[in-house]
């Protein structure tokens, strides 16, 4: 599984992905993260995207044309200093239906 988390300059979104890495790890998952910005993302990027809460109306634009699914992460996210809050709104992403209001069936 390939988590990305993107934020504006992909400084912050490292902090999380490193913490939900640990998170997934201790979990006993087998998950990749890593971090880097909206212009990088591609459809082939990863399994999950999650978006910093400061690009909320980004994650509008990458739902139309991406296949995956996008969350947006809480603005209180950074507080998540173990990554397990970051792990359950992955593993709840990773469980919704993609809808078509979303650009994708």
């Amino acid at each position: 599984m390939k988590i990305l988390v993107i934020c504006g300059a992909g400084a912050s979104s490292t902090f999380v992905a490193q913490r939900l890495r640990r998170a997934a790890e201790s979990a006993g998952l087998d998950w990749e993260t890593s971090a880097g910005t909206a212009q990088s993302v591609t459809e082939s990027s990863a399994d999950l995207i999650l978006v910093g809460p400061h690009l909320k109306e980004r994650a509008v634009d990458l739902r139309e044309v991406l296949p995956m699914p996008i969350a947006v992460l809480p603005d209180d996210i950074f507080d998540d200093r173990d990554g397990r809050r970051t792990l359950a709104l992955a593993r709840a992403a990773l469980a919704e239906p993609r809808t078509t209001s979303e650009g994708r069936s």
